[in-house]
């Protein structure tokens, strides 16, 4: 569809800092969390999971904890319908297996009580006859001839030939001959890369409550990061209608891509369906690291060729990701971002997802992006030390921008990626001196931001004031932003308008808030609603006054006539139309769905100064500042918290945080006592600069902000900490034991 123009245009409320909408009920305790919610005759339901890594289910017996006082319903893999569908499928059997448990924590029953103690009562009652098999937690482990399989028959056609049955998918991207490009380098450097899988540490557990009645109507209140996916997934395993089914968003205790997916949902509406009773189930935070999705852990090769002026001649990265026991595309996604930063003329990357005995792998923030381009940006930093070349001069010289070909395909438009780099090169961290012991490193980053399907309903009240409803749960700061962009258009102030998030029943369809979406393709779709709005109190407006609709214009928040010829009226305010609303054909509201895209590609720097202590082995974070283009930033506050949070988490994904298995496939560290993820006295101030190359693809220039901060942080990290210590690291995360280690062996 055609977009309005983004010409350079002054912003009255775009731009601005105004209070958050959700911050009082947040300080208060007012906000409803998924565990909030709660309802007459309410059950308390708790999971039975699996004790090991890899076995076969030989049989199940409830009777016992079905027959306990108090116990109103158990359920198993046989409550649910068989599904046609293997995306359906592989979701109904993370969610309750059915022959086999594929990892350690795997959901095998479910029990709904009267209490909590009933309930955890019954599930010691349950009596699981498993045979255990072979496992495989490693993902080079998983890729071996002879290693156990996960599970058969998973591989796509376009694995290669001989691969382990565990080697579900291949990806290829890329262009020019890399023969040529390898010869024509003066240094070629290869180095292989390992990062553990991490998870997205939000505080709050998945929680979810379900109500369904004998006539098949149900109701459903979660914690998620998309409603209309949840009712999609739970209506089809539940064998019902999607409009049968509402599912309301409670507010979100942080989620970063953790709850776009469904894990214990449909149990809870099947354990309801059979009990006649709302049921309720809260995750612990055991079950949380145990069950629900981390990162994909990673295995790569890289190699980059550079001529001694710090050309980059030809580059190849060869990437092995773990989704963990079920198949998933992640490695496409880090295959295409891998080089993205740069104008090269010979280069491919290669990809192979592989099964595992883990919790099948979530999104965290731009999921794959920030393994692979920590490999490639860790060998262009060694390059540069080699070479004896600056950094910085080194990716400007080789910088993607307008009109370059990206490595996985798709000519750039406008991007912001040079000034980025040249925002580094004024900024004073970049020239700030560095005592004996500390390290400065650098990286650049790239997401590639994403569109989607999108409703927006804007209604004009007759008091003046406007409600936006929109279905994507805000979980970055979204209601502030749409409501900027809606009093914008109007032209209204921003206290006169409301924003709420609309249950699957309210709205049209709305895809999950993920792929940094939502300020783009809501805020689009708000103020193509707008415009709507504002095209009908024009008619309104002209119906008054007696001349034709074409003869209205909409300024300042107010209908005028276009010109001397259309009549000396005074200009209608929106609160003025919408007071006689009634009297002039009915309610007035704005509307717009469309399947959003043009959201463009992000790139963002990290600048980061550490010490390491040679006796310990820690390394502390003295400084970090964040470059970032935002398109349009439209809130900055928010902007510079997404900056600011996805350091924070590549600090602690660098540093410490890793899943770690044992030798029997268990998990060894679910929860935050062992699970170290960084505090307060960790972390410097994060500083931000956020840069505004407009986005052609959006009215006002905007580009989605969410996921890019997470991406440089480890190569910056290992940067820093490899120049500091005078040795190359190539394995995440960088804890004391590794750094010693590494000191030890020289």
């Amino acid at each position: 569809m055609a977009l309005d123009s983004s010409e350079k245009r002054v912003f009255k409320v775009v731009g601005t800092r105004p209070p958050r909408p959700d911050g009082i009920d947040k300080v208060t305790g007012r906000a409803l969390y998924g565990a909030d919610v709660s309802a007459p005759g309410m059950l308390t339901a708790l999971i039975l999971r699996s004790p090991h890594a890899h076995a076969e289910i030989l049989s199940i017996d409830t009777a016992a904890a079905a027959a306990l006082p108090g116990v109103k319903a158990v359920v198993t893999a046989a409550d649910f319908l068989m599904q046609d569908d293997q995306s359906l499928r592989d979701i109904q059997a993370n969610c309750m297996a059915r022959t086999k448990v594929l990892y350690d924590g795997h959901a095998v029953a479910a029990v709904a009580a009267t209490s909590a103690a009933i309930a955890r009562a019954a599930l010691k009652l349950i009596k699981v006859d498993y045979k255990k098999l072979p496992h495989v937690t490693d993902v080079d482990a998983a890729m071996q001839p002879d290693a156990p399989i996960v599970q058969s028959g998973r591989s796509l056609e376009n694995v290669p030939a001989g691969m382990s049955e565990n080697v579900t998918s291949h990806c290829e991207f890329g262009h020019g001959d890399l023969d040529a490009g390898f010869a024509a380098a003066d240094l070629i450097v290869e180095r292989s890369f390992t990062t553990a899988a991490t998870h997205q540490g939000y505080i709050e557990p998945h929680a979810c409550l379900a109500s369904m009645t004998a006539d098949g109507k149900a109701d459903l209140w979660c914690c998620t990061q998309g409603q209309y996916n949840v009712r999609s997934v739970c209506a089809a395993l539940m064998g019902i209608e999607a409009s049968q089914l509402r599912v309301t968003a409670s507010e979100i205790g942080g989620g970063f891509g953790g709850k776009t997916t469904v894990f214990i949902e449909p149990v809870a509406l099947a354990l309801s369906r059979k009990s006649g009773r709302p049921v309720k189930i809260v995750m612990t935070r055991d079950e949380v690291f145990k069950a629900t999705g981390p990162t994909v852990s990673s295995s790569m090769d890289i190699r980059i060729g550079m001529t001694r002026d710090g050309r980059i001649t030809a580059g190849e990265a060869r990437l092995r990701y773990s989704g963990g026991a079920y198949p998933c595309g992640t490695v496409d996604m880090g295959a295409q971002a891998a080089f993205a930063s740069y104008d090269l003329a010979a280069v491919r990357t290669l990809g192979w997802n592989a099964l595992t005995n883990r919790p099948k792998e979530a999104a965290y923030r731009a999921p794959g992006a920030p393994q692979a381009i920590y490999a490639v940006e860790s060998v262009i930093d060694e390059l540069c030390q080699k070479l004896g070349l600056d950094p910085l001069d080194v990716r400007l010289k080789n910088a993607a921008r307008k009109g370059t070909q990206s490595s996985y395909g798709p000519t750039f438009d406008d991007i912001g990626l040079v000034a980025t780099l040249e925002a580094v090169r004024s900024h004073p961290h970049y020239s700030a001196p560095l005592a004996p012991g500390q390290g400065r490193g650098l990286s650049a980053g790239f997401w590639f931001n994403f569109g989607g399907n999108t409703c927006v309903s804007l209604n004009v009240n007759t008091d003046g004031t406007v409600g936006v409803t929109e279905g994507n749960p805000d979980i970055g700061g979204s209601r502030a932003a749409i409501s900027q962009m809606a009093a914008e258009e109007l032209g209204v102030s921003y206290d006169k308008i409301r924003t709420i998030i609309a249950d699957t029943s309210s709205l049209g369809h709305n895809d999950v808030t993920d792929g940094s979406r939502v300020t783009f393709s809501v805020g689009l779709a708000t103020i193509k609603a707008a415009q709507d709005a504002i095209a009908k109190m024009c008619s309104r407006a002209a119906r008054i006054w007696g001349i034709d609709e074409d003869a209205v214009v909409w300024k300042d928040g107010a209908a005028c006539p276009s010109g001397p010829n259309a009549g000396k009226f005074p200009p209608m305010t929106l609160a003025e139309i919408a007071a006689v609303s009634f009297n002039t054909g009915g309610p007035i509201a704005g509307h717009f769905e469309f399947n959003a895209d043009g959201a463009g590609v992000s790139f963002g720097v990290h600048l980061v100064d550490v010490e390491v202590d040679r006796e310990t082995g820690a390394t502390k974070v003295l400084r970090y500042t964040v470059f970032q283009d935002a398109g349009k930033a439209v809130h900055p506050a928010y902007v510079e918290g997404q900056m600011q949070g996805g350091a924070v988490q590549g600090i602690g994904w660098a540093l410490n945080e890793e899943y770690i298995y044992g030798q029997d496939g268990r998990l060894q560290n679910a929860g935050f006592l062992d699970y170290r993820v960084p505090v307060a006295s960790d972390l410097p101030a994060i500083e931000t600069v956020i840069l505004e190359i407009p986005n052609p693809g959006h009215p006002y220039g905007v580009r989605g902000v969410g996921e890019t901060p997470i991406v440089p942080p480890l190569a910056a990290l290992s940067n820093a900490v490899s120049r500091a210590i005078g040795l190359r690291l190539n394995r995440l995360p960088m804890s004391p034991p590794r750094i010693l280690q590494a000191l030890s062996e020289g």
